[in-house]
């Protein structure tokens, strides 16, 4: 922590200079500090999550002062900045990327114990914590927040957010279960051990109704959407009450809380260690 906190002054004192020769190397230092997973844009203390903001602007500055480059040759051949290469990871990092087009950028932290499955991309800033399931086509964005054990089925997209650097970046807690197609967007928390059913969307403007208590659940100024620990969420409407789409029947979307996790549900979704 003593190293974190000598990175956050040395930010400050460089963040009104705009030298880009030290904005540069306070970036490579925080890289490699988010690629070990000892800095994280976010952490969860006793009053919830916060945001480490200086930290969203120094991975921007990776964007501001890279340099554009060519990797690779031919039709393999692809262009970014060169601040930010794919990731590369050793036998000994305990890491499975099965090979067939995934890729992990540069200032991602994945754990031991995780699995990625092709074609999967996992955007920088990230935090993958051990025993996680990335499946196929799955998207883990820019400084989107993943705890233990938690399974991102095919086909889901797990927003990410740099800018505003004040803004809260998705987070999924520790034994989450994240069904095929979902897509869970704008600052979302998705509380321990909820399961999120096939095709559920949830952002920063779709309401959760709690189907066991009868609250309608929503983003407001001063909190994020989240969905509660244990929760079992599937895809929902609910009625248009004023205008001509009331009496028409017209629905808006709305995702449902069904019940909270029992042992028929941890039985359904449990996670097998054989494939980590």
């Amino acid at each position: 922590m003593k190293n974190i906190s000598l990175l956050k002054g040395e930010f400050e004192k460089i963040a009104d200079s705009g030298d880009p020769e030290k904005s540069l190397a306070l970036f490579y230092k925080v890289r490699d500090a988010l690629e070990s997973g000892d800095l994280r844009v976010a952490v969860k203390g006793e009053t919830g999550w916060a945001i480490n903001s200086w930290v969203k602007s120094v991975i921007l500055w990776g964007f501001r002062y890279g340099v554009l480059r060519e990797y690779g040759e031919g039709t393999l051949s692809f262009h970014d900045k060169d601040t930010y290469p794919a990731r590369s990871f050793r036998t000994d990092d305990g890491i499975r990327v099965v090979p067939g087009g995934t890729s992990v950028r540069s200032g991602a932290y994945v754990a031991p114990g995780t699995v990625i499955m092709p074609p999967s991309y996992i955007n920088t800033g990230a935090y993958v914590d051990s025993g996680c399931m990335i499946d196929s086509h799955a998207l883990v964005g820019s400084c989107a927040q993943v705890g233990r054990n938690v399974h991102i089925s095919a086909g889901s997209q797990i927003g990410g957010v740099l800018e505003p650097v004040n803004a809260m970046p998705v987070i999924i807690e520790d034994n989450v279960f994240v069904g095929g197609n979902c897509g869970i967007y704008e600052g979302t928390i998705i509380g321990e051990r909820a399961v999120i059913g096939t095709g559920v969307i949830l952002n920063g403007s779709t309401p959760v109704f709690d189907n066991t208590t009868g609250e309608l659940m929503r983003k407001n100024d001063n909190a994020p959407l989240k969905v509660p620990a244990g929760a079992v969420v599937v895809a929902g409407s609910r009625p248009v009450r004023k205008g001509p789409g009331r009496d028409q029947g017209i629905h808006l979307y709305c995702p449902v809380i069904i019940k909270y996790r029992d042992q028929k549900t941890s039985a359904a979704t449990a996670l097998e260690e054989t494939l980590r």
